[in-house]
């Protein structure tokens, strides 16, 4: 275990960066504002605070970022660290993905400090799950599970603007706490696509493993969850939804209408649920024994998806 003592970002690739106090780290993204964050396996860079202080040791006047790393923690020689190594500073979770790199030419960095180790003594690292880190936060090695964690958006008009109680919402909270889930955020919004899919984004972004929708998935011109829950997913997952429709059916031919659908955005599953207490009951005690294992194989915690 080592501490943070350094987080440095930079607007342009090859370039120095600079020091910043504390950071938001964006799943499967990277540090916000950073150059280096993208969809691709090299989102954050570390370096150790040794391999630093042994280079100003032999002359080098160098400081946190100059080398164009984003992390700097102590007790760690990171290039010693397996690719899958899983690290942990509060809520958020990085996987290394690449020891060290090759230089084809001497970059920006190179040029103005007469050598770059960040080829030969960084890593580089995806987010698996985002959140703040500081400077002074504890970094450690970790093998365990990102915490199945959740977040309730309701979708109504009306209960929005107080004309009436939300009660799915806190039904939904009941029943997955139950079920082992932690839920982070519970919101109540108005019928609005943009609202709600820049809601979804920001659950995604945060690297929240189930967030659940209520509401919003019949036929009335404000009914807009699908569209919004479309727009954020990458990749639609139908069979939820088929699920839910099925067994609804069995207390009400009128579940034929729902809209519902389920998808995946970064490594979050977003489903949504209709919008009485009663459905949302029929419909999570349906779907969410098999859920949890989706979510894991969607994270990286287990490789088993046909149950052989």
């Amino acid at each position: 275990m080592g501490k943070i003592k350094a987080i440095c970002i930079s607007e342009k690739r090859g370039t120095k960066k600079y020091q910043v106090e504390s950071a938001k780290f964006v799943t499967e993204y990277g540090i916000e504002g950073d150059a280096h964050a993208g969809n691709w396996h090299r989102q954050v860079s570390l370096l150790g605070l040794e391999e630093i202080e042994n280079f100003r040791k032999r002359g080098g006047n160098v400081k946190f970022g100059d080398f164009g790393e984003n992390i700097v923690a102590d007790e760690f020689e990171f290039k010693k660290l397996p690719i899958g190594t899983r690290l942990k500073s509060g809520e958020i979770f990085l996987e290394i993905t690449q020891i060290g790199k090759e230089c084809h030419a001497h970059c920006e960095i190179y040029k103005q400090v007469g050598d770059c180790i960040m080829p030969r003594e960084g890593v580089f690292a995806r987010v698996l799950h985002g959140g703040n880190l500081k400077i002074g936060d504890e970094l450690k090695i970790t093998d365990e599970n990102i915490s199945l964690d959740a977040a309730i958006i309701t979708s109504s008009d009306r209960s929005f603007s107080g004309e009436r109680e939300d009660l799915s919402g806190p039904k939904i909270e009941e029943i997955l706490t139950a079920e082992g889930y932690k839920v982070i955020e519970k919101i109540i919004l108005p019928d609005e696509k943009e609202k709600l899919s820049a809601q979804m984004k920001k659950f995604a972004d945060m690297g929240i493993g189930l967030i659940l929708t209520t509401g919003g998935t019949g036929f009335s011109i404000r009914d807009v969850t699908p569209e919004a829950t479309q727009e954020v997913c990458t990749r639609m997952t139908p069979g939820i939804s088929e699920a839910m429709r099925a067994e609804s059916m069995k207390f009400t031919p009128r579940a034929m209408l729902s809209r519902a659908v389920s998808g995946i955005c970064k490594r979050s599953l977003i489903v949504n649920l209709p919008g009485s207490v009663k459905a949302v009951e029929q419909c999570l005690k349906i779907i969410l024994p098999t859920l949890k294992h989706g979510i894991e194989i969607l994270r990286g915690e287990t490789q088993n998806c046909g149950g052989k």
